[in-house]
């Protein structure tokens, strides 16, 4: 479906034209119109389908239409700061033509950027983005009813990831300050119990668009190497000198692992910076627009980059240290081959790891070739699953590797 079919109003239409924003993905296409008829839903479709867009096009046409200016109409709850201001960006980007004005609220600045913030709501922002710790911050201290008496529109991004980090009653909290007319939006990668507990509790009748559950995009090609940990770093050397990856993120387990790792990239001689919940909000946005502005080529970070890191044309995303579950690989991996652009993930699995990988091996459809180590690395171990290994023989690279021996050295066949 075209954007044109969607039946926008003439001056988002023109903003969105200029973007080049001419064809609507399967979530946007299912989403926009039951928004458009002011309905409750629930979408769950994996990470970078266009989901934000989903939510945010519809809503600003309602606004353009309604003639909306100087109230919040729109509150988006998100997980993170970072996904705080990823959605503001992209607010301010759709709403270029339209001038509808937007602030991002989240936690960890100083007073300045504090009373930034508070400003921000106060002037009347349309959209106010937040994570929910600092928004009760700003609710508490302020007259009920001062900031969203006329809010017509909740929604809840990513909000999975919220009931993981244990913001439920925060969110019931923030609920209390908002109109009991209101449209509830609810966009998730996963649909736990919870999930469905928190929609019912807040929503009425909501429709529901389910896109394929907690599973990578189609077009990432999923490799895993069995690996000791001394091999490691030498793998990781072989694979980068393979091909030549002009954006890359690789993600470790921990702070101290990130960093580590950093120092060493860097020392290779790559333009890398590590990132982690230990910078400053300034450093973390000055990180992020050198990486989309191709300063930088690499990015080593801890699962904080797994969520709300919207850049075009990763091309490679390396899980150094294998994440904690099936839904963060999946978070991970969906950083590269967005827009229905391609990909490459690869996974480095210890032995330790073989039974959480497994899990992941099936969430992911067996989708995840078993790769052989170079011959110069020696054997890792095999990897163990309890099914057999995908019929996606693919290599990620265009080389001339000796094809996996019989004997299944490095990696099971």
């Amino acid at each position: 479906m075209t954007i044109r079919e969607l039946n926008l109003s003439e001056t988002l239409q023109e903003g969105l034209e200029a973007m080049r924003f001419e064809k609507a993905t399967p979530i946007q296409e299912q989403a926009i119109p039951i928004i458009q008829k002011n309905k409750d839903l629930i979408a769950c479709a994996q990470t970078g389908t266009g989901k934000t867009a989903a939510y945010l096009i519809p809503v600003l046409d309602k606004m353009v239409r309604n003639g909306i200016k100087g109230e919040t109409n729109v509150l988006v709850l998100v997980p993170t700061r970072e996904l705080a201001v990823q959605v503001d960006q992209s607010v301010e980007a759709l709403s270029y033509f339209i001038d509808v004005g937007s602030v991002a609220v989240f936690g960890g600045g100083d007073g300045v950027e504090f009373e930034r913030q508070r400003r921000g709501m106060e002037n009347g922002a349309e959209v106010v983005v937040a994570t929910p710790g600092r928004l009760i911050s700003m609710l508490k201290v302020a007259p009920k009813g001062k900031y969203f008496s006329k809010l017509q529109h909740l929604i809840l991004d990513e909000a999975d990831r919220m009931l993981d980090m244990g913001f439920h009653q925060d969110i019931m909290t923030i609920i209390s300050f908002l109109p009991e007319q209101r449209q509830n939006l609810l966009f998730s990668a996963t649909m736990p119990n919870n999930i469905r507990k928190l929609a019912k509790d807040i929503m009425h009748e909501p429709e529901e668009i389910t896109l394929s559950i907690a599973k990578p995009a189609e077009k990432i090609a999923q490799f895993a190497y069995g690996v000791h940990p001394e091999q490691k770093d030498a793998l990781l050397d072989h694979l980068l000198k393979e091909k030549d990856f002009r954006s890359i993120i690789i993600f470790c387990s921990t702070k101290s692992a990130t960093n580590a790792l950093g120092r060493r990239m860097m020392r290779k001689g790559y333009s890398v910076e590590s990132f982690s919940s230990d910078i400053e909000q300034d450093e973390r946005e000055r990180i992020m627009l050198d990486f989309k502005n191709r300063k930088l080529n690499m990015l080593v970070g801890t699962d904080i980059l797994a969520r709300g890191i919207d850049v075009d044309g990763i091309e490679l995303v390396v899980n150094y240290d294998l994440p904690s579950d099936a839904d963060d690989y999946v978070h991970r991996v969906g950083r590269t081959a967005r827009a229905e652009r391609e990909g490459t993930a690869i996974t480095f699995v210890e032995q330790k790891d073989h039974r959480k990988f497994a899990r992941i091996y099936e969430v992911t459809d067996k989708g995840i070739s078993i790769m052989p180590l170079p011959e110069s690395l020696g054997e890792g171990p095999t990897i163990h699953l309890d099914a057999p290994r995908s019929s996606n023989n693919k290599r990620p690279f265009n080389n001339k590797r000796r094809k996996p021996r019989p004997n299944n050295k490095g990696g099971k066949r």
